[in-house]
């Protein structure tokens, strides 16, 4: 069921407007750093694991726009700073969308020779690249200040050994739902020139 989500476009298409939304908000507050004007400093990325990409949002395909990630640049002389808005498309710098990395780590659950095989029928991940989210999500992610905030919310408390397919497991709703929960809890991670704006009418995480 999560893998089917890879193939809809409109899944990744709700990321891009939830992305929209957080790059409007951070505009909106100004500069993080002197509280200036922000101006549009958007830069492209070259994203693995969606949908292809095309001109025109049919079909299954994604917009050439997907590319870019939303940025602002400070237009005030002695500032002009950067200030890109956290992400639930990009995690980080890696070069695989935020929803492929979570997706194919909750999939793992032990990387065996015969779960990679299986899931590389889907998209072409090395066996180097699935251990190394494994890891990150096993030994990094356990550590970061964001989880060590968050892992008290739930009782009983989510299996770490199993991250992150024992975390989605606790958002309700069905697939879709589930992984957007997620992607917005690791939303600061996604970031460091500035703050995660409050979403009107979202949930915490």
């Amino acid at each position: 069921m999560y893998l089917n989500l890879l193939r809809e476009s409109s899944f990744f298409l709700l990321l891009q407007r939830i992305d929209e939304e957080l790059a409007e908000s951070v505009r909106c507050s100004g500069c993080p750093h002197c509280g200036g004007a922000l101006h549009r400093a958007a830069y492209p990325r070259k994203p693995r694991g969606g949908p292809p990409l095309t001109e025109a949002a049919t079909g299954a395909q994604l917009p050439e726009l997907y590319d870019w990630r939303f940025s602002w640049c400070c237009g005030t002389d002695g500032c002009r700073r950067r200030a890109t808005p956290p992400s639930v498309r990009f995690l980080g710098r890696r070069v695989y969308l935020g929803a492929v990395v979570v997706l194919l780590s909750a999939l793992l659950n032990g990387v065996t020779p015969w779960r990679v095989t299986a899931l590389q029928q889907h998209l072409p991940v090395s066996r180097r690249t699935l251990v190394r989210w494994r890891e990150w999500w096993l030994s990094t992610f356990v550590e970061t200040p964001l989880w060590r905030a968050m892992r008290g919310f739930w009782m009983p408390l989510v299996d770490e050994s199993h991250l992150p397919g024992s975390l989605l497991a606790r958002f309700a709703g069905d697939a879709w739902a589930q992984l957007v929960a997620g992607l917005r809890l690791l939303l600061p991670l996604t970031t460091r020139s500035c703050a995660m704006p409050a979403l009107a009418g979202s949930p915490a995480w």
